[in-house]
């Protein structure tokens, strides 16, 4: 795979590296998509009719277990190359903060350290009525469990519809891309605030936007470099290119 070398040489040059990831680099992992998660049993529900408080107030167990099956689905998978590309490219820069929309904890599978979630994560549990963080309850026949400290049904620490994103979560994504000098947007559609307006403030304040993805999306008319392809394939060959003794330490391909 080539690459411009304007674009290997400013990410060598780059100080502060700024990466947003989306569902597209954990599709490589075999995890469907949000929508793509309506199959067998699911396809007869709206995942939007899933993935709310209302939808979890009228039927708990329902939502539960929804999640449960994702879970598992997570569970079973592995990181990709891309996700250990990510994790490489840590050692090559200064300063690399990245940012996720996913909630499969694959980045942090992967090795990478002070991952910001935007939309929490399958494998936490809180409690629904106070956001207790749960790790451990009582077994019951109960479904959803309930919180060893008030009581109220467990719920997976994701981000519903109708749900603000964790502030601190946010504020640091908008501080790093604010104060990069390059952003990678890798296998995200670009569609879903407010994380879809990271890499626009990052150009605003100067930095190189590069987006990775498959097909083009809303923001690629916006970006300094576009590279078509999977993040799988593209990030190990790009990192491959711009210190080729990633190559020589075993970066995956």
């Amino acid at each position: 795979m080539k690459f411009d070398e304007f674009l290997l040489e400013a990410l060598r040059r780059a100080r502060r590296v700024a990466v947003l990831t989306g569902a597209g680099i954990s599709a490589e992992s075999g995890i469907p998509t949000f929508r793509e998660a309506q199959t067998g049993l699911w396809a007869q529900y709206d995942p939007q009719e899933l993935a709310t408080p209302q939808a979890f107030r009228r039927n708990p167990r329902l939502v539960w277990e929804w999640y449960a099956w994702r879970r598992q689905l997570v569970t079973q998978a592995e990181p990709n190359p891309g996700h250990l590309a990510l994790t490489a490219l840590a050692g090559f820069v200064p300063q690399l903060t990245l940012i996720t929309q996913n909630v499969d904890g694959l980045h942090q599978r992967a090795g990478s350290a002070g991952v910001i979630e935007l939309h929490g994560n399958l494998t936490r549990y809180i409690c629904f009525d106070r956001r207790h963080p749960v790790s451990a309850w009582a077994e019951t026949d109960e479904v959803p469990p309930r919180c060893p400290l008030c009581g109220s049904r467990l719920r997976p620490d994701v981000v519903w519809f109708g749900e603000s994103l964790p502030a601190e979560a946010l504020r640091q994504a908008a501080t790093a891309a604010r104060s990069c000098d390059l952003f990678l947007s890798v296998g995200t559609s670009a569609l879903v605030q407010p994380a879809a307006s990271l890499p626009l403030e990052a150009r605003q304040q100067g930095a190189m936007v590069v987006e990775v993805n498959p097909k083009e999306t809303l923001l690629t008319p916006y970006v300094s470099v576009y590279v078509a392809g999977r993040a799988g394939e593209v990030l190990p060959a790009l990192l491959r290119a711009a210190w080729p003794s990633a190559a020589e330490n075993g970066l995956p391909g």
